[in-house]
């Protein structure tokens, strides 16, 4: 080797230089995570962040000693093959399946990655304590985040009911006897035994603790649901940071565990649920059908509508606010919506987006649709900031919200959703509401709004809606 060369050689395997590198890494995280506070930051954000995991990647490849290259080869272009054209091809409207099993996939690997340990050490023999503790944790937690992860995507991709699915008077006790179950397997395994089936008895049952605790919670919830399994994943992540000696994970597993807590919580307060509430499987089943009709909610009248009336009416507004739900995504309507906002824009309208924390399936969801739109970012408004111009709004066009607008929420105290922060559309000049039917939405409860004086329901699908109210206001 060259007197040139053995520098390098040397730099690239030190120790110190892997720190060095990891340190890197670490600010490029914490700097890419600040940029998604906020939608004109976020794509920048994502990628400083995606630049600091190439970092420290190359840094764990460079110092670590690897003894298998082509593995670490094969697997990353199979992952490459995989996620990249995943990410690229998947609607918007599909975008919190993926997050949900990309997410998922995370705490899976975590999980293998212990069981991997577990066997290269001889069942953890010589290994110290708290490394086995810390294994045993990331492979519990991994394995709950796998399954719960893919019974998410399952209520939200609709392969499963997005209703509870329970053991009836049987669901608590068999939960707690499959978690204690998986408890006593890794308590065995760091007591000393090396038996492979006690490790592979707590995977077992730790997926099934992750079956049994997603399965019960109803599609409502599914957005605190994601954001608590994307906290565990990342926990788990972390746990195995520690077991490997590897700081970039740990680094990278708490940014996660911390940042998905926090979301966590904040959906839950959003929703006026506490996480304890969420996971025990309150309501959130998804209400039933009812036919479209002249009577709604505590017998009062429903008054129908057509995309003609709703466009005179908007077309001689001074403000109106589209209030977007899942409604919206179902069918693919934001673009449609655009191209009437546009419309009303130049009869001189001001047009502005009422965006609720929790609708759509995902934290941003409403956020990610209109923004793919080309919607511009200073027209979304949040709750707190739109809820004040309610009172001087002309109209406020609901485009399949419905929990999220129900004024029950106010004024009814014995109402699933009594205390829960909603969008304040009632107190609108007038309200258009474009819905399929008069079916209640994921809490299963009536919306008075449907029936109040001031509101009209057009029903039938949303962007063919939108796009009749469209044609109308080119027309006048």
């Amino acid at each position: 080797m060259s007197a040139t060369t053995t520098p390098v050689a040397s730099l690239l395997t030190d120790a110190d230089f892997k720190v060095a590198l990891y340190i890197v890494a670490f600010s490029l995280f914490i700097y890419g995570l600040s940029g998604l506070t906020g939608p004109k930051t976020a794509v920048r954000g994502n990628r400083i962040a995606a630049v600091g995991m190439v970092i420290a990647v190359i840094a764990t490849l460079l110092v670590d000693p690897f003894h298998n290259t082509a593995l670490i080869v094969i697997g990353s272009a199979i992952g490459f093959a995989i996620g990249v054209p995943a990410a690229q091809k998947v609607k918007m409207t599909a975008m919190p399946q993926m997050v949900a099993l990309f997410n998922g996939v995370g705490g899976g690997a975590v999980a293998l990655i212990a069981w991997a340990e577990f066997r290269t050490t001889n069942g953890f023999e010589f290994t110290s304590t708290y490394v086995v503790i810390f294994s045993l944790f990331s492979l519990l937690i991994g394995s709950i985040s796998f399954w719960g992860s893919n019974v998410a995507f399952g209520k939200l991709q609709e392969l499963i009911t997005g209703s509870p699915v329970t053991l009836g008077p049987l669901q608590l006790p068999v939960q707690a006897l499959v978690g204690l179950g998986a408890i006593a397997c890794t308590v065995a395994i760091a007591a000393g035994s090396t038996s492979e089936i006690l490790i592979i008895g707590a995977l077992v049952l730790a997926a099934l603790f992750g079956l049994l605790l997603v399965l019960p919670i109803g599609g409502a919830d599914m957005p605190v649901v994601i954001s608590l399994l994307n906290a565990f994943t990342g926990l788990a992540a972390a746990a195995a940071g520690v077991a490997l000696d590897n700081q970039a994970l740990i680094v990278a597993g708490m940014i996660v565990g911390a940042s998905g807590t926090i979301l966590t919580q904040q959906m839950a307060i959003a929703m006026n649920r506490t996480i304890i509430s969420v996971i025990a499987g309150g309501f959130g089943g998804g209400g039933g059908e009812a036919a479209a009709g002249p009577t709604g909610a505590g017998g009062g009248t429903v008054r129908a509508t057509s995309a003609s009336d709703v466009a005179i009416q908007m077309a001689y507004a001074r403000l109106v606010v589209v209030v977007p739900g899942y409604g919206m995504a179902v069918s693919q309507a934001q673009h449609a919506v655009k191209e009437m906002a546009n419309l009303l824009e130049e009869k001189g309208v001001e047009v502005k987006y009422a965006i609720h924390p929790v609708a759509g399936r995902m934290p941003g969801h409403m956020n990610v649709l209109l923004a793919e739109a080309d919607v511009p970012y200073d027209q979304l408004k949040e709750m707190d900031d739109i809820n004040g111009e309610f009172k001087r709004t002309d109209v406020s066009l609901v485009i399949g919200a419905n929990d999220v607008t129900n004024p029950d929420a106010r004024n009814k105290a014995d109402s699933p959703i009594y205390g829960m922060p909603i969008l304040n559309v009632d107190e609108s000049q007038s309200t258009i509401v474009l819905k399929r039917s008069m079916s209640s939405g994921y809490a299963g409860i009536d919306n008075p709004l449907f029936v109040d004086p001031k509101t009209s329901m057009l029903f039938g699908d949303a962007k063919a809606s939108v796009e009749a109210i469209t044609e109308e206001l080119k027309a006048l």
